[in-house]
């Protein structure tokens, strides 16, 4: 997939965006810039490579903040940081919003990252799941943890979940490419990446094409910031903007810049180049193109609701927040 060239539209709100803290009216320090902190929601990869770019091109310095990206991970949870304010901002999912809001968290989704949620079905060209109708009869290899999404997708689909068959287990490829299943539950940037490596071309199946609407690498802040920090969730947002903006002006070198800036993550740098490509469509749409990256549609929002209800969780509209979005997209 070619890189997709910058438009003037994305040029003019790259530099808005840059404008936005002084357009807030907050004094930029003349030396030392404020201290913040964004939480990651996984471990260092491409999939947080607009990020990198900010920061690489001192795109926050020139507003005003000093920002440490914080590795998530397996024990990392993003939720709690944010809560605690010891991150000014969080990359988390609808869903791990919705369960935290449940338990009391005063936080709101300020963008969507991913304009489409990432979870697919991937299987072998000699087998294909082509649509959720080509599910019953097969062996599905998923973590059991995920069996709500794999349960949304079924309804959603007039699927009854008991004619498939559900295999643990570990999240690798080598089950499907050893044939102990005829499928793969997984996200859309890593397993199909991982075969393609290895000279596998599988076929993927986005759960997003067929009715699975939810809201994925959502950024979250709190209530509070929301009132009090406005100036610094704006640059800091900003700065997201104009660095994913980058990055899909050229994906390739926003690869090269992940693996240099992170020598010892043990990253591929093929991997990563290929994970780079494939996250394009996922991440900008038509709708992002008119209205500026991070952007949501009140029908994306009614879909992510409808999906969240059929996992068992409850959400209102109000989690959704557009101001920082529109201060910075004007």
């Amino acid at each position: 997939m070619p890189p997709i060239p910058l438009t003037r539209r994305a040029m003019i709100r790259a530099g808005a965006a840059g404008l936005a803290l002084g357009g807030m009216g907050l004094t930029r320090p003349a030396a030392a810039q404020v201290p913040v902190a964004l939480q990651l929601s996984w471990l260092h990869s491409v999939q947080f490579a607009g990020s990198y770019i900010a920061q690489d091109r001192g795109w926050w310095r020139e507003a005003g903040l000093d920002v440490t990206l914080l590795q998530g991970g397996p024990n990392a949870p993003v939720e709690p940081p944010v809560v605690a304010g010891t991150a000014l901002i969080g990359i988390s999912a609808a869903d791990y919003a919705a369960a935290a809001v449940a338990q009391g968290a005063p936080f709101r989704i300020i963008g969507v990252a991913m304009q489409k949620n990432p979870f697919a079905i991937a299987s072998l060209p000699d087998n294909p799941v082509r649509t959720p109708a080509d599910l019953p009869g097969k062996r599905i290899g998923m973590a059991v943890a995920n069996t709500p999404v794999l349960q949304a997708l079924c309804t959603l689909n007039d699927i009854d979940i008991a004619d498939i068959q559900i295999v643990p287990t570990q999240y690798s490829a080598q089950p499907l490419l050893a044939g102990e299943v005829d499928c793969l539950l997984c996200w859309e940037t890593d397993l199909p990446v991982a075969m393609e490596t290895e000279g596998v071309q599988a076929r993927t199946m986005l759960l997003a094409d067929h009715g699975y609407v939810l809201h994925s690498q959502t950024y979250i802040a709190t209530n509070d910031s929301l009132a009090n920090r406005r100036a610094e969730l704006v640059a800091l947002l900003g700065g997201e903007v104009r660095g994913w903006d980058a990055y899909r002006a050229d994906t390739d070198a926003a690869a090269e810049l992940t693996v240099r800036m992170f020598p010892d993550a043990g990253l591929d740098p093929e991997t990563q180049r290929l994970q780079a490509r494939r996250q394009v469509p996922l991440m900008f749409s038509d709708l992002t193109d008119a209205q500026g990256f991070g952007w949501w549609s009140e029908e994306s929002v009614e879909a992510t609701i409808r999906t969240l209800s059929l996992m068992g969780r409850t959400v209102t509209p109000d989690l959704w927040d557009r101001s920082i979005l529109e201060a910075i997209h004007g």
